[in-house]
């Protein structure tokens, strides 16, 4: 069960009935209306990430295509979402792993590294002077590990992997952090932000007139800290005075206690600390901050909440800020299937589930999933040799880094290698979040296997595969009974043809190239959706196999 906490400016159409425009102290959220129209269907099935800027959004899919919408983006039609990942110009730069709004401006972050800017350009956040707006992607900058902005800003930062810092845009209360000589002007070049504090920089967020950045050093306590730049009034800024360079944010509430997260929008602040603490500072016109009034608060302060479930877990707290309200929100059980295969790489690892070994050039062993590595490198024997290769170079450390990688199927031949090495050269540290809670340790429940029987035959599914693709094996395979079987009835009246796309795509999530899709095989296989209740997955097999006998018919 998911739960969520709004405070602050309840919007028109308002967003809980029989209440105030403005909620000052936290209070439970509840969805008037769960029923989704079709389109809002499809987006959830093929999006990973979405982000909301002034003016303009953005849905990053699962394939690394962006779609986008605005003014500034498509002038003739701006409520219409077009492919702006499409629109680079170098053709292999178009699989974009992030995307981030501004103030009617767009970034991208390709596979390649590669940043790029379209949209609103009158404050030069696009890196250059000219033109004012731009319904192409322009290059701003290579070598790029990660793009900060904000819904409510119209500026820009630009990280290197060298831990460079970049910015450019609307610098006029010093929100850019280049210090008091650039404290009034329009940076309209990408210029170097300096006197960075010491430390890996973790995380920017900015609203109107500030910025706070979150910053790690391994060699203080606490080990990671916050600083903010810009103006001081009304704003999420952490102190009293105007900053034009990047200084910290001191407050006892949080002097021997690391930030866990931490959110910052149009005005305000808000803070989740290790210990549990909740803090926030700046604009409360509309009770944003959850005090219990609508008092603006310059400097850090403790917020308190209702004493719910989530108090048991500081990990599982997270925190949201919008213009001028604020959630909070946890999860107090397994994550959603959804988001079901990014948990599940670590339970691949497991020893019942691997029958292939590396060698790494320490001579350290990793184990891997044989049926994975053949089907995420289309099923080429050549390709697990040169994976083998590959690995007797490297470290544990980069080895685990790239199995994790073929695990959450973020890599797909032919682009093994630029990936591969994409990750390694990347200094980004692998969470360990993975828990045993989607298998118990009972015997009967360790058995790998899955076996699907069709004309005479049996095939080998491995569990997790299957617990990964459907919510009717997820619980069958994660309750203990003795009713629990292994094999499900015949189901012969799949084709050769439909059955081999249906196993190819159970365990590459993709469909090969060479098939020639008919409309017999279009009815079969929805056949066999409804019949696994393979209907949830992402992406979904139907809409990838629609797509492909459109595209086949159109040539």
């Amino acid at each position: 069960m998911n739960d969520c906490l709004f405070f602050g400016y309840n919007e028109n159409p308002k967003l809980f009935k029989n209440e105030p425009d403005e909620i000052t102290k936290p209070i439970q959220f509840k969805f008037e209306n769960e029923n989704e129209n079709e389109n809002e269907k499809q987006i959830k099935q093929i999006s990973t990430g979405v982000s909301v800027g002034s003016g303009n959004e953005a849905i990053l899919t699962k394939e690394g295509n962006v779609f986008a919408r605005g003014e500034n983006i498509n002038s003739e039609n701006p409520k219409e979402f077009i492919n702006i990942s499409s629109l680079i110009e170098d053709t292999n730069d178009r699989i974009i792993k992030d995307v981030v709004c501004g103030v009617s401006s767009t970034y991208l972050l390709t596979s390649n590294q590669n940043a790029y800017g379209i949209g609103s350009n009158n404050n030069g956040e696009l890196g250059r002077p000219l033109p004012k707006h731009s319904e192409k992607p322009i290059l701003m900058m290579k070598n790029v590990s990660k793009i900060f902005s904000g819904i409510a800003s119209n500026f820009v930062f630009l990280l290197n992997s060298n831990q460079e810092l970049f910015g450019c845009g609307n610098n006029t209360f010093g929100q850019l952090g280049l210090g008091g000589s650039r404290k009034a002007a329009m940076i309209k070049k990408l210029t170097q932000i300096q006197n960075i504090p010491k430390g890996k920089i973790i995380d920017i967020q900015s609203g109107y007139f500030h910025s706070i950045m979150l910053i790690e050093n391994e060699n203080e306590n606490p080990k990671r800290k916050l600083y903010s730049c810009g103006d001081y009034e009304n704003n999420g800024l952490g102190k009293n005075q105007k900053t034009y360079e990047f200084t910290e944010i001191k407050s006892s509430l949080f002097e021997n206690d690391d930030i866990r997260e931490f959110s910052s929008e149009s005005n305000h602040t808000l803070i989740l600390t290790e210990k549990g603490n909740f803090i926030g500072f700046g604009s409360n016109e509309t009770g944003e901050l959850g005090t219990g009034d609508t008092k603006n608060q310059l400097i850090p302060i403790q917020i308190e909440l209702p004493k719910l479930r989530f108090n048991e877990e500081i990990s599982n707290y997270h925190i949201s800020c919008g213009f001028a309200n604020s959630f909070i929100y946890y999860s107090s059980s397994p994550s959603s299937f959804s988001n079901l295969e990014e948990d599940l790489i670590k339970l691949f690892r497991r020893k019942e589930f691997c029958n292939i070994s590396f060698k790494t050039e320490n001579g350290e062993i990793i184990e891997a999933h044989r049926l994975i590595l053949k089907y995420r490198l289309n099923q080429n024997q050549n390709e697990i040799e040169k994976l083998q290769e590959i690995i007797s170079k490297k470290s544990i450390k980069e080895s685990n880094q790239i199995f994790e990688m073929i695990y959450s199927n973020r890599i797909i031949n032919p682009k093994l290698y630029s990936e591969i090495k994409e990750i390694i050269n990347s200094n980004e540290k692998i969470e360990e979040t993975m828990k045993r809670i989607y298998l118990n340790e009972n015997e009967n429940e360790n058995e790998k296997d899955f076996i699907i029987e069709r004309k005479e035959k049996q095939y080998k599914f491995p569990k997790l595969i299957l617990i990964m693709r459907s919510e009717l094996y997820r619980g069958m395979f994660l309750s203990v009974t003795e009713e629990t079987s292994n094999k499900v009835a015949d189901y012969s009246e799949l084709s050769n043809k439909s059955f081999q796309i249906f196993e190819y795509w159970i365990y590459s999530n993709q469909i090969k190239d060479e098939i020639q899709i008919t409309q017999e095989i279009i009815d079969e296989i929805k056949k066999g959706i409804d019949y696994f209740q393979l209907n949830q997955t992402n992406p979904n097999l139907f809409d990838l196999l629609i797509n492909k006998f459109n595209n086949q018919n159109q040539n």
